[in-house]
């Protein structure tokens, strides 16, 4: 969507509370969009990628095979995910937040969301959430399987090179010595495998809000979202 361009309605009536549902490919801003957005509109922030990040962090760290479906639904079933309200990952207790982007989970993280076990098990969570108080929801698949009926739904999008820069970013920072171009490879190949999963691929659905964030300041995207979000839902 271009700010300047004027917004069409083209929706149904809602059908749950007011949900803003982004959606995108990785690293495409969805989480830092959507927590300033939430921020803004003064609702619920939920990541539901931290739901995926966490699981794989605990089956990297326990072992458990990544591509044994039945072995990650039942460690899934056996552990105690929240959020809380700040948006934390919490594991049994423990915030896990930040080790939840690192190499390491990046790269595991598209195997293990890959598996319909899984995605089945996280998935009465997060429809619950979506039907019991407004919230800005990120993640892969929001907008096409969680809460496709939200009152808003929104596809972030950038060009791989973008994306790779911005996590590069992130890595460097953190201190990692992985190269521009491990990262752009890896990013190319996580969309090559959300794409094209059999269990809810990444796309951009029908009737769906594109934003092009390339070139864009954060706060550049937040302010389009917002505006979006008021000519959709008046009062928010």
């Amino acid at each position: 969507m271009n700010p300047e361009e004027p917004l069409i309605e083209h929706r149904q009536p809602l059908k749950l509370l007011p949900v803003i549902a982004i959606d995108g490919p990785a690293a495409a801003g969805k989480s830092t969009v959507a927590r300033g957005a939430a921020a803004r509109l003064g609702l619920q922030f939920f990541d539901t990628g931290l739901l995926y990040r966490a699981v794989t962090l605990v089956a990297l760290r326990r072992g458990i095979p990544l591509d044994c479906e039945q072995c990650l639904a039942d460690l899934v079933h056996g552990l105690k995910l929240n959020l809380d309200r700040s948006g934390s990952m919490l594991v049994d207790g423990r915030d896990v937040t930040g080790d939840l982007r690192t190499p390491e989970v990046d790269s595991a993280v598209s195997l293990v969301s890959a598996q319909p076990a899984v995605r089945n098990a996280l998935f009465t969570q997060q429809r619950r959430i979506a039907e019991q108080t407004p919230v800005v929801m990120v993640g892969r698949d929001i907008t096409t399987v969680v809460v496709p009926d939200a009152a808003v739904r929104i596809f972030l999008n950038a060009s791989a090179d973008e994306r790779a820069r911005r996590r590069h970013r992130e890595f460097q920072a953190k201190g990692s010595e992985l190269s521009f171009d491990d990262v752009l490879s890896d990013t190319k190949e996580r969309d090559r495998k959300d794409s094209t999963r059999k269990a809810a691929p990444l796309r951009a659905g029908p009737d769906v809000d594109i934003i092009e964030t390339d070139g864009k300041s954060v706060e550049e995207v937040i302010d389009t979202v917002v505006r979006l979000v008021h000519y959709r839902i008046p009062g928010p």
